[in-house]
């Protein structure tokens, strides 16, 4: 790998974020979701599924406490195992026994990563003592010897990692973690941290190559990206070293998991097993992106940081392997990814079914960090591509546009009736929903938004690189010399977009991302103006503008965003004789509120004068787009079946809105891909 070229995020504590859409959306997770989440997390939404959490870590911190004050004479619980989730047998008398998932620990962690990023966008001092009376609460429940999961605190803790593959207790450490470096991040308060680094130095004294530690690796994956933001936070090498353990273990024979005991796991005809977990084989073998989808970009994720710091290129091979086999044979055109709600995973390669997908917000997200990281080690606008896809469809479909409902589930197609009364569509909801029992992607969603800024930029010594265009305020130093950049955007509605640097005769570059939605062909899809003012290169996807910057130099681009009708390889069956409508960044997509039942009669005409006009859904602006299309007639045949004859239809209007704000407007049908009428 060329580790000249890498480059690292620009830390939020630098950048301002200005843009009309994106604040919007991180104005909702400020108001309205991070407050709903800690409600949530204390039981108190009325009519949504109680979470625990808060709960469990007040159990664990009275433990606790009744231990130091018993000394020897405390006993500690034996282990019971009451399910991968424990329900209270009577709800209106809870013990003090652990409820929920035995992830539930989770649900805190990326609350406390959301609001640390918050902060640093919007101080607010209420938040902020709510948010240390949380973590007070929180390290109450740690353990002398650092080690902090609630399930195992009250459960018992003789049973300590016996099966991580199932049970979780590494993926609380990794959220634990992310969470824990984002709220110092934004306060400088370090209790949490520590707490953190005290439950690290508990699990690098358990795992590792030396001869008398455990050789096993998390089952969920996250641990991974989360021990190297650790090692960055702290500058201690331990924790890499222990996040490229796990990496290079995973997958390797004798399988750990076997040891652990399941019987259940199936094997191949090779006599390959876990592949729903990653673990089928060493990660540098693998070719396929297959399992939970979730825990795959994970993954991922933290091979990318491991293999950038480590300078691996191995490594860094094997997931670019993995990358092109997702976005070129396993990804949903809005970046969605996950085909099958059989283990939320991976289907085989072209399966993309749009009315049984699963497309899991959480693993649009995870797509979202697995590319970023990819960034850092190769800015090539493939990556940022598909980033910028995955946030704006794949991602924000998963909440309401008032902040106040989520979709765990994000279908390119929806029949509500077939979602009550068919068993294979029983996951896909027709309308979010308040909260989950197992609620990851709420919370999921609140951390990325509160934190697109580090999604958009980034740097290397000499270049400033611009990924997605969100506006906002940038101040760097170079060579001495304060610099500032602001980025003025009207995405994901226009293509125009402002750069004024402010640099004082410092000479640095620029590159700006060419999107693949507007061409690379500058006299068609982009237009640089004055571009004789600078030094110009072009090199994977970007354009790179160099200069003896003047105490204020202003840089205007436009991107053509054009109505594209797209559609899907011949191998994708799903899509044969289909059509999907974008316009820049978006997705688009019909609803039943705009254009009536039975969408599946309805057709788009390949030859089409494509209308854009402004438009709302519940007072959020949008572009609507009108096109010309058919409705065909519903008794083509006499009874259930007849004779072939031509298709007769009705020439129509079709709407079209922007997929992500799908089901705002009460339960309704949706589809992505229309079929296409090719005749005159």
């Amino acid at each position: 790998m060329d580790k000249t070229k890498f480059t690292t995020p620009i830390p939020l504590s630098e950048i301002q974020i200005m843009d009309n859409f994106w604040k919007n959306e991180m104005e909702l997770v400020r108001t309205e979701v991070i407050p709903y989440q800690w409600a949530a997390l204390n039981d108190s939404v009325e009519g949504a599924a109680p979470s625990y959490c808060m709960r469990n870590f007040k159990i664990a911190g009275k433990m606790n406490r009744e231990k130091q004050q018993k000394g020897a004479s405390y006993i500690e619980p034996k282990y019971t195992f009451r399910g991968f989730e424990a329900l209270p047998e009577n709800p209106d008398k809870l013990e003090d026994k652990f409820y929920g998932f035995v992830f539930q620990d989770s649900d805190f962690s990326k609350w406390i990563e959301a609001v640390g990023y918050s902060l640093t966008q919007h101080p607010d001092a209420e938040l902020e003592r709510l948010a240390d009376s949380a973590i007070d609460i929180v390290c109450a429940a740690q353990q002398d010897d650092g080690y902090l999961d609630t399930y195992y605190i009250i459960n018992g803790k003789d049973k300590i990692f016996t099966n991580l593959r199932d049970h979780h207790e590494l993926y609380c450490f990794g959220h634990l973690v992310e969470g824990a470096v984002a709220y110092y991040q934004a306060t400088g308060k370090t209790k949490l941290l520590h707490a953190a680094e005290r439950f690290a130095d508990y699990i690098y004294d358990y795992f590792g190559e030396d001869e008398d530690k455990c050789k096993g690796y998390p089952g969920h994956e996250i641990a991974e990206m989360a021990l190297v933001r650790l090692y960055e936070a702290t500058g201690s090498k331990k924790y890499l070293e222990l996040s490229s353990f796990f990496i290079n273990q995973r997958g390797t024979k004798p399988y750990y998991f076997d040891t652990e005991g399941h019987p259940d796991e199936k094997s191949d005809a090779d006599g390959l097993r876990y592949f729903y977990h990653q673990a089928h084989l060493p990660v540098r073998e693998q070719t396929e992106a297959v399992g939970h989808a979730v825990r795959a970009a994970y993954l991922y994720s933290g091979m990318a940081d491991v293999a950038r710091l480590a300078d691996d290129e191995s490594l860094f091979t094997a997931c670019e392997r993995l990358w092109d086999n997702i976005v070129n044979k396993k990804m949903y055109i809005t970046g969605a990814i996950g085909a099958t709600h059989m283990g939320e995973a991976f289907s085989f390669e072209y399966d993309l079914p749009n009315d049984t997908a699963y497309a899991e917000t959480c693993a649009s997200i995870g797509l979202v960090f697995f590319a970023r990281r990819m960034l850092e080690i190769k800015p090539d606008a493939k990556y940022a591509n598909v980033m910028e896809r995955a946030l704006y469809n794949g991602v924000l479909s998963g909440m309401a546009l008032d902040g106040k409902s989520f979709f765990y589930v994000n279908p390119l197609e929806v029949n509500p009736t077939a979602c009550r009364k068919d068993e294979r569509k029983f996951h896909v909801k027709p309308v979010r929903q308040k909260w989950f029992g197992c609620a990851c992607c709420p919370p999921n969603i609140a951390r990325l938004i509160s934190s697109v800024g580090s999604y958009a930029y980034t740097e290397s010594d000499d270049t400033l690189f611009v990924h997605l265009y969100i506006g906002g305020k940038l101040t760097k130093n170079v060579n001495g010399t304060d610099v500032d950049v602001n980025i003025s955007s009207q995405f994901p509605w226009e293509g125009n977009v402002e750069i004024k640097v402010r640099a004082g005769h410092t000479k640095f570059r620029l590159a700006l991302r060419i999107p693949d939605w507007c061409g690379l062909d500058a006299s068609k899809g982009w237009e640089l103006e004055n571009a004789d003012r600078f030094n110009i290169e072009e090199k994977d996807g970007y354009i790179y503008l160099s200069k003896q910057w003047a105490d204020e130099d202003t840089i205007n681009l436009k991107f053509a965003m054009e109505v594209r009708l797209m559609s899907a390889s011949t191998a994708v069956r799903e899509d044969i004789g289909k059509a999907a409508l974008t316009r820049g960044p978006l997705v688009y997509c019909l609803e039943e509120a705009d254009n009536g039942k039975n969408l599946h009669l309805l057709s788009v005409k390949a030859e089409n004068n494509f209308e854009i006009s402004d438009g709302k859904i519940c007072d959020t602006f949008i572009k609507k787009i009108t096109a010309q299309g058919v409705r065909e007639n519903e008794q083509s045949v006499d009874g259930l079946y007849g004779p072939l004859t031509a298709r007769r239809g009705n020439d129509v209007t079709l709407t079209y809105i922007p997929y992500y704000t799908w089901a705002n407007r009460g339960e309704n049908e949706m589809q992505v891909w229309t079929r296409i009428d090719y005749n005159d």
